[in-house]
């Protein structure tokens, strides 16, 4: 193997096959899935465009499929005009406007639900308000708002007048709120008085105020939901929401857009700093956020849907927003937090609403699996058919504690890669069609052509471990990064000269074929030579009976170039002296029976949890300052629990 390859040890031989039963009702069946395969060989382009012409409303349709002669800014059904919010609402009302669109249980428990045709008045009240307002076509609006169906009902609105949403998770301090109203020069903001989380009550309002008197001043007016009823200030460009929707038309023509209009901007961190304004396109998002709804999830007409993630993050804008809508089906939203009132609440929301496909973070997961199974087990999880996880690579033990006692050994479990950059899934399993190993994404869906290759660009062959790219383009890819161009072409496409989409992670795939993901690009460690992926030495860590999460750094070494520092949570309390002392001794020498002994951490530490921003995301910077003894710059601001960066400064 060359030695710019990435090294993999990691071995699963577990394969779960889909069930008789669940292949008689999948979306896809074999015989479908392999045409689609043959299709998308021999025409990608035809492919897309056949789909695209058989799922889409189009108020102008398309001539053109993919217009590549300007790589890599790709477009598609570039000349075709659309309404995504249409699509979303609209166009179910004749035969489903009695359907419940959104189920939405608050954070004490309180439940609302909205049929499409209630979804349909209020986003049409708040359209007609944001025109009242001034807002104009292409104009860029920041919707900084808790996880609640207002947040999705101004994302919509937005979509509907052919505006620009940027939608900022609320855990995100002023400062970066602030950084993204001035990158994205927006004119208007959306935001709730607060937000609710684990009984706990989050300042939101004030946050803008702060943003905006340190930004640029492109702000005309704060549209204010009221929803946790805290004091704030009203200053003269604050409306509140009732105010502004008050007799407000309950109809609303929605705009018809080019299908490469903007959509959205999302932003996302980058290697320097700058967050990037991640810039999608309005036909082609669409067509893959659906068709991963059906193809992924197999979604059904009675089917409730639950993506437990935030809409500050692309999972939230594809598979709450807009994907589970565009199908006509129904889909929950919840504001609270997995263990609040107590370790049981996600299950809890799972019996109460008879979830039968539910979509979460490994995060997530473990931090539930710490509470072991007898919590899940004083639920009715029946109705639950399908299981997905997204974020991040899922360890094989997570997998199958997930599997097991939350599907009852019965649901297939869709592990599911991609970013905020593809806009939808890229590699995930087809439950009706694919054979499930625990920790695998399996393959790329029909259409998108993955690769994994070395440094100079080569293909590499069965077992080995690289660069994953994407070889062709694909309708919801990233149109460019706001405003930089230049960055867009430079961090996406410039390693292989536009030749490849990289996408910064590593993989390897199996003799089976199916992918592999090891990590980032950035977390592969360089050991004496060895290229070894953080994910794999993490998934070692956690399959041992004590380990819950971890996560793997690299810190520079004088003699193996990286040495390796694993940050652990145990199910016990934090081991003090001669225990911790053993207990690292024990766990270095449990990861190099399980991969080799280049692997062995050289450092590890334990915490009650992993330094994690409120949406889950572990802050890996913060992790390798930690471990390289540095004062941490980064913002912490965003984090569930800033203690817990001390517990880790404590060295072993």
């Amino acid at each position: 193997m060359s030695t710019h390859n990435i090294e993999s040890s990691l071995i699963e031989n577990r394969v779960f096959e889909p069930s008789e039963a669940f292949k008689q009702q999948a979306n896809v069946n074999d015989q479908q899935y392999q045409a689609m395969l043959k299709k998308a060989d021999e025409d990608n382009v035809g492919f897309w465009v056949d789909l695209a012409k058989e799922k889409i409303d189009w108020a102008t349709p398309f001539t053109k499929g993919l217009d590549d002669a300007n790589p890599p800014f790709y477009k598609w059904f570039a000349d075709g005009e659309l309404n995504i919010s249409y699509n979303c609402i609209d166009r179910h009302l004749a035969d489903k406007g009695d359907k419940v669109a959104i189920i939405f249980e608050a954070d004490d428990g309180r439940v609302e639900k909205y049929t499409y045709q209630q979804l349909f008045a209020e986003v049409s009240r708040l359209a007609n308000a944001l025109i009242d307002l001034g807002l104009k076509k292409g104009e860029r609006v920041i919707i900084y708002m808790p996880m609640i169906p207002q947040a999705v009902f101004a994302m919509q609105a937005c979509a509907r007048v052919g505006a620009v949403h940027s939608v900022v998770f609320g855990g995100f301090s002023a400062e970066s709120l602030k950084d993204r109203i001035d990158d994205a020069a927006a004119t208007m903001v959306i935001t709730a008085d607060g937000g609710i989380r684990g009984g706990k009550k989050v300042p939101l309002k004030n946050a803008v105020d702060l943003a905006i008197e340190k930004s640029n001043k492109t702000v005309k007016h704060v549209l204010v939901y009221e929803h946790s009823h805290e004091a704030i200030t009203m200053f003269d460009h604050d409306v509140l929401w009732n105010d502004a929707v008050a007799g407000k038309a309950e109809t609303h023509q929605a705009l018809a857009v080019n299908a490469e209009d903007p959509l959205f901007l999302l932003y996302t961190s980058g290697s320097t700093g700058k967050p990037k304004g991640i810039q999608h396109s309005s036909g082609g998002y669409l067509l893959n956020a659906l068709l991963t709804c059906e193809w992924v999830f197999d979604l059904k007409d009675d089917d409730v849907f639950w993506c437990t993630a935030d809409v500050g993050w692309i999972t939230g804008h594809t598979y709450v927003a807009y994907g589970p809508l565009a199908l006509g089906k129904t889909m929950l939203m919840f504001e609270g937090v997995p263990t609040y009132p107590n370790a049981g609440r996600f299950w809890q929301v799972c019996q109460d609403h008879k979830v039968s496909v539910f979509y979460t973070a490994p995060t997530a997961i473990r931090a539930l699996m710490k509470f072991g199974a007898d919590v899940p087990k004083q639920y009715d999880l029946s109705r639950l058919r399908l299981l997905g996880t997204v974020g991040e690579p899922i360890n094989p033990e997570a997998w199958m504690w997930y599997y097991n006692e939350i599907g009852r050994g019965e649901c297939p479990v869709v592990d599911t890669w991609w970013q905020t950059e593809t806009g939808a899934h890229m590699i995930a399993p087809l439950p009706g069609v694919t054979a499930l190993k625990p920790g695998s994404c399996t393959r790329p869906i029909p259409g998108i052509i993955a690769n994994i290759v070395d440094k100079e660009g080569n293909v590499l062959t069965e077992g080995e471990g690289g660069y994953l790219v994407i070889s062709k383009p694909w309708p919801s890819m990233l149109r460019t990064i706001w405003g930089d161009d230049e960055r867009f072409v430079d961090t996406y496409f410039g390693m292989f000269k536009n030749k490849y989409y990289v996408v910064g992670d590593s993989a390897h795939w199996d003799t089976d074929g199916n992918y592999w993901i090891m990590g980032r690009i950035d977390d592969v460690l360089n050991v004496s030579g060895h290229r070894l992926g953080t994910m794999e030495i993490e998934s070692a860590l956690v399959s041992h009976p004590v380990v819950v999460e971890a996560a793997v750094v690299g810190r520079p070494h004088d003699v193996k170039g990286e040495a390796v520092v694993a940050f652990c949570v145990i199910h016990s309390d934090l081991p003090e002296n001669d225990e911790r002392d053993a207990l690292v001794a024990e766990l270095r020498e449990w990861v190099s029976k399980e991969i080799g002994a280049i692997a062995k951490p050289d450092d590890i530490r334990f915490g009650t949890n992993l330094p994690k921003t409120r949406s889950g995301k572990i802050m890996r910077r913060i992790l390798r300052s930690i471990a390289k003894d540095e004062v941490i710059a980064q913002d912490t601001s965003t984090l569930e629990d800033p203690s817990i960066i001390q517990q880790f400064m404590k060295k072993v």
